[in-house]
């Protein structure tokens, strides 16, 4: 799965921008405390954040970006059925969604994430 999220950061290098700034800031925000040396913090910030840190940071937590579309009008939605036996999930974006259906809650997150990948880079 590393793969598919360093293909799609290079597949839409504007959204990629956006999201590797908002996790370095996020990043940033948690080291403001005294126990952390401003050079180093300094050194944080210089270093950046690569695609593949992105993608494993993507990959283990794809829920966690839902933030940075929201910031940027791309609404992520998910919803389970519990009525079957096993719980399925589905997402939408803005209102629509993929016909697939998903078995983990973690699935349909990433697929769509994948989704919002693409309309964020269409808006900037």
């Amino acid at each position: 799965m590393i793969m598919n999220m360093l293909e799609l950061l290079e597949a839409h290098p504007k959204a990629a921008i956006v999201v590797k700034q908002w996790l370095l800031d996020k990043m940033l925000t948690s080291m403001k405390v005294d126990s952390v040396p401003d050079d180093f913090k300094e050194f944080v910030k210089q270093q950046g954040i690569d695609n593949d840190k992105v993608a494993k940071i993507i990959e283990g937590m794809p829920r966690s970006l839902f933030d940075v579309f929201d910031e940027h009008k791309v609404y992520v939605s998910t919803s389970v059925d519990t009525s079957l036996p096993q719980a399925i999930f589905t997402w939408t974006i803005d209102g629509e969604g993929d016909n697939d259906s998903y078995s983990t809650r973690k699935d349909c997150d990433t697929n769509a994430i994948i989704h919002a990948f693409k309309l964020l880079e269409a808006k900037l």
